[in-house]
């Protein structure tokens, strides 16, 4: 009797041991369990909702700022600048995130990843760069808002102007006449800003 007894009581323990074990094991998964379902502090998203462009002209002074804002068909572009010359100026945004002064070259060309014709007025355009001429008033100021339609804010897109690199707002000396290739005859640059 005192056999089964002992025999009785040490599997009761053996199986109480067993079963602390489990819940121990049990516990450490349903914390991992909770840490995959709340979401990171550092998870980012792929898509920016918006963009502020510092202008600099060829002596590296502020001239103004660009806000760009995507939009469902496109990205809104408002501009605010000063201190420019009067009259019409040809504005692209251009394919590298570089403005070194004083001719702004290291922009490269007009952002064109889908390769077409320069110009709003040209057949087989525009580049994705392509933007209506700025206006400049007397008083040296311009400020204006539109879609640019043929770009994007959102990463990993062709026509993202947050690509790799960055990409650059150029403002040119004279005004883009819309169909002149590769850049509507609108002369040297004079203001830059860097996008990324």
């Amino acid at each position: 009797m005192k056999k089964w007894f002992l025999l009785i009581a040490a599997m009761g323990l053996v199986l109480a041991l067993a079963a602390c074990g489990d819940e121990k094991k049990d516990e450490p998964a349903k914390e991992n369990d909770e840490a995959a379902t709340e979401p990171s502090e550092t998870e980012e998203t792929d898509e920016i909702e918006a963009v502020k462009v510092d202008l600099i002209d060829a002596n590296e002074e502020s001239v103004g700022t660009v806000e760009l804002t995507e939009e469902e068909n496109g990205v809104l572009v408002n501009v605010k600048a000063e201190n420019l010359p009067e009259g019409p100026h040809g504005f692209h945004f251009h394919e590298a995130g570089k403005c070194e002064e004083p001719d702004f070259e290291s922009a490269g060309g007009h952002f064109n990843p889908t390769e077409s014709e320069h110009g709003l007025e040209t057949e087989k355009g525009p580049h994705a760069g392509d933007l209506p001429n700025l206006e400049v008033g007397k008083d040296g100021k311009v400020e204006e808002e539109f879609v640019a339609e043929h770009v994007t804010l959102k990463m990993g897109e062709a026509n993202s102007l947050l690509k790799e690199g960055g990409t650059a707002l150029v403002i040119h000396a004279g005004a883009d006449d819309g169909k002149t290739q590769p850049s509507g005859d609108s002369g040297d640059r004079i203001v830059c800003g860097v996008i990324q």
